[in-house]
């Protein structure tokens, strides 16, 4: 049986066990196929390559100026892949195995202050059409429940129609998830609904809460994005630092520096791994030193008195 055959059982078994979505098969595919090409110009397939065919694999990537997550990411590929080929008795090892993940760092995620956050709400709340009560409606509910951007454009009119204090969310892997919501995110889903027949497409109907015309029936992850640096250029703030991925972690991040629960925050975002909501105490750590830094009166007569000791 050929590579390239080995690759199509491997995709089908994610489809069919693990109900991968379509653009995680699509990348699958693409870091995959780079894989078993590297392979082939040595002559070798998945069937036969070894730990330093894979090692090569890896350094060839280096050597290209590859980031070292895009290749932590293809190695996760390729390790599943061999541990599918050795599960289907493909092959009797697997190379994979006593390969280290290439070293990467976690870079801090970029937030926005609560005075910035507040400023983009204010700007927002300045428009009383259609258009203005949608922008507000978006940026509550991403503020108010850090939901992945791709959860929010797809809401259902059916969550918040019963005007209830939580909504109900499908996030990554089907899995759902309850997420509080505050009063004014309601309230401004409220104002909104009022408007959304201005949305519809010829007076039609629509399932989604965010409805577009375009070919999903809701509105896009790419037009929220641009809808937010617009009015992040209306703000007065630089449009690169304001994307709704930035959004969700001033969510996370205010919140904790609020006091709020490690897990209670993991549970709204709907992480699998408390590590991953971690990341956020420490942004916390670094705004409070930070602030001590720029605030604290020793630090202070530091910077204007210099060490002048006698």
């Amino acid at each position: 049986m050929s590579a390239a055959a080995d690759l199509e059982g491997f995709l089908e078994m994610l489809v069919a066990e693990r109900g991968a979505a379509a653009n995680t098969v699509m990348a699958y595919r693409r870091d995959l196929r780079d894989y078993i090409a590297h392979l082939a110009r040595r002559r070798l397939t998945p069937r036969d390559a070894s730990s330093d065919a894979i090692r090569a694999w890896l350094k060839a990537m280096s050597d290209a100026g590859m980031a070292a997550s895009t290749a932590a990411r293809r190695l996760s590929a390729a390790r599943q892949f061999h541990r599918f080929l050795f599960s289907e008795g493909r092959r009797g090892d697997d190379p994979t195995a006593i390969l280290d993940s290439p070293r990467r760092s976690r870079p801090l995620p970029k937030i926005l202050g609560e005075d910035e956050v507040s400023l983009l709400l204010t700007v927002a709340a300045g428009r009383d059409d259609p258009a203005g009560l949608r922008m507000t409606a978006l940026l509550e509910l991403l503020y108010a429940t850090g939901l992945r951007v791709s959860e929010l454009v797809s809401l259902p009119l059916a969550a918040v129609a019963r005007d209830q204090d939580v909504i109900a969310v499908r996030g990554k892997g089907g899995r759902e998830r309850i997420v509080p919501l505050t009063d004014k995110a309601r309230a401004a889903v409220r104002a909104y609904r009022a408007a959304r027949p201005a949305f519809l497409a010829g007076g039609g109907d629509s399932r989604w809460l965010f409805p577009s015309d375009g070919e999903s029936g809701h509105l896009t992850r790419q037009r929220l994005g641009q809808l937010l640096k617009d009015l992040a250029i209306l703000a007065g703030i630089e449009p690169a630092k304001v994307s709704p991925h930035v959004l969700r972690h001033a969510f996370a991040s205010h919140l904790l520096a609020h006091g709020a629960d490690l897990r209670a925050v993991q549970q709204m975002l709907g992480h699998a791994d408390i590590s991953t909501t971690q990341i956020y105490t420490h942004v916390a750590r670094e705004r409070l030193a930070a602030l001590v830094r720029s605030k604290h009166p020793l630090a202070l007569r530091g910077k204007r008195g210099g060490n002048n000791r006698g």
